[in-house]
């Protein structure tokens, strides 16, 4: 079995059709692993959903997510995301609203457990690099019992890994990682599909290969411009559609 990991849409279709596409010439999957956010920020969140929704899929709730169906304050937002997250109440059908409702904020799959944020706070905490001290890195393996967790929320691709010593390490995310079952366990962040923020504007994603125990990471180009265009049409924060430019 193979599977597509996938977060942070944030309602960019066409980064998101780009994505679908470089999968099926890669050989395709048989299930999406989405780790929420699948709106916010971008142009169509309505599109989104739907194209969501047209594949065999899972996915975990994201705080934007829960935003747009006034589920978390936005009060905590920044001032750009939470203006984007009004004009995504506006877009967003019942169907829309029914199917992120329902979205629970964490799935076991086999030795994989999927959340948004982290393990220890799955909608809102980030996993980033100079943020987390030891002890919160620990705390984060301590909350999961499988032995890898998928996460998403930075936008940024990089691996946790933990050791049989249980020492700690952080890494960009590699173009392969073979997948060990014996001390090793590891938090995986495949990046984000609709607003990258590791300085490089193209999509990120990665396939999880089952029988070959790989993960194998991707980036691809997309039209920006169509995006940004589709942005400042319906007069989104221009914050929001310029950095779609630079991956910030």
């Amino acid at each position: 079995m193979r599977y597509a990991i996938i977060a942070d849409v944030h309602s960019n279709l066409v980064a998101f059709q780009a994505v679908l596409q470089d999968i099926e010439s890669k050989g395709g999957i048989d299930e999406i692993w989405c780790l929420g956010d699948v709106v916010g920020y971008g142009p169509e969140p309505h599109a989104c959903i739907e194209l969501l929704c047209q594949y065999k899929h899972i996915c975990v709730a994201g705080n934007h997510d829960w935003a747009a169906i006034s589920k978390l304050d936005i009060s905590d937002f920044n001032p750009y995301a939470a203006q984007a997250i009004l004009w995504t109440r506006q877009q967003l059908a019942a169907g829309d609203m029914n199917y992120l409702q329902g979205l629970p904020q964490r799935i076991k799959r086999g030795d994989f457990t999927l959340v948004h944020g982290s393990p220890r706070h799955p909608i809102w905490e980030y996993l980033e690099p100079g943020w987390l001290s030891t002890k919160d890195v620990e705390d984060n393996f301590n909350q999961f019992d499988t032995k890898f967790c998928l996460v998403g929320h930075s936008h940024k691709p990089i691996v946790f890994q933990q050791d049989s010593l249980k020492h700690y390490s952080v890494t960009k995310i590699p173009s392969e990682i073979r997948l060990s079952f014996e001390s090793e366990r590891l938090i995986i962040n495949p990046g984000g599909v609709g607003q990258p923020r590791d300085g490089d504007p193209r999509a990120s994603y990665a396939i999880y290969d089952g029988e070959a125990q790989m993960v194998y990471y991707y980036r691809v180009n997309y039209d920006i411009s169509a995006t940004q265009q589709k942005m400042m049409e319906y007069n989104l924060p221009s914050p929001l559609t310029e950095r779609l430019s630079y991956g910030y």
